[in-house]
């Protein structure tokens, strides 16, 4: 077999290919809101969160930005009133991105047509069974490659511990 025919360099080439393909139309869409990319990433990550908050160092696992990456978008942000944020009362250090009522309304303008193009080109081409198996199938992987991509909405981050190399 040649080595790139392996199985695993294909699955990746699709993932890449059907990644870039979404991103485009997602900017594209995204952009008649007035909002890029990561925005909408961290109005979502807000929404899906309980009390519609993360602590600022927790959307930054989340989201796989820095620390000061998210802290510069959340500036930018806050200036259009999509997002605030709010003392951490049990640590002074810390503090929470909070979406803003403004923040929901920008989201709820933007998920119909983001619905839409999800439908279209992605869930919509796969049977429920198949759409299951997918979920499951990309949860796992989720999960061993960024385990903190659910941070602050449950304990399975300690932000104080690396994740430890597999061999």
């Amino acid at each position: 077999m040649n080595v790139f025919d392996a199985p695993g360099i294909t699955a990746v080439g699709l993932l890449y290919e059907v990644h870039a393909a979404l991103s485009t139309r997602f900017a594209a869409q995204f952009e008649e809101h007035g909002l890029s990319t990561v925005e909408f990433e961290v109005l979502t990550r807000l929404a899906r969160s309980p009390q519609n908050q993360l602590r600022m160092t927790d959307l930054a696992a989340q989201t796989t930005l820095s620390t000061s990456g998210v802290t510069r978008v959340i500036d930018r942000m806050e200036r259009d009133g999509l997002v605030t944020r709010r003392a951490c009362p049990s640590d002074r250090r810390s503090s929470f991105a909070v979406v803003t009522t403004a923040g929901l309304q920008r989201l709820n303008e933007v998920l119909p047509g983001h619905l839409r193009i999800i439908e279209e080109w992605f869930t919509g081409q796969l049977d429920p069974e198949s759409l299951k198996a997918l979920v499951g199938a990309l949860r796992r992987v989720r999960d061993a490659v960024h385990p903190c991509a659910t941070a602050g909405s449950d304990s399975k981050c300690d932000e104080t511990k690396e994740p430890e190399p597999t061999a």
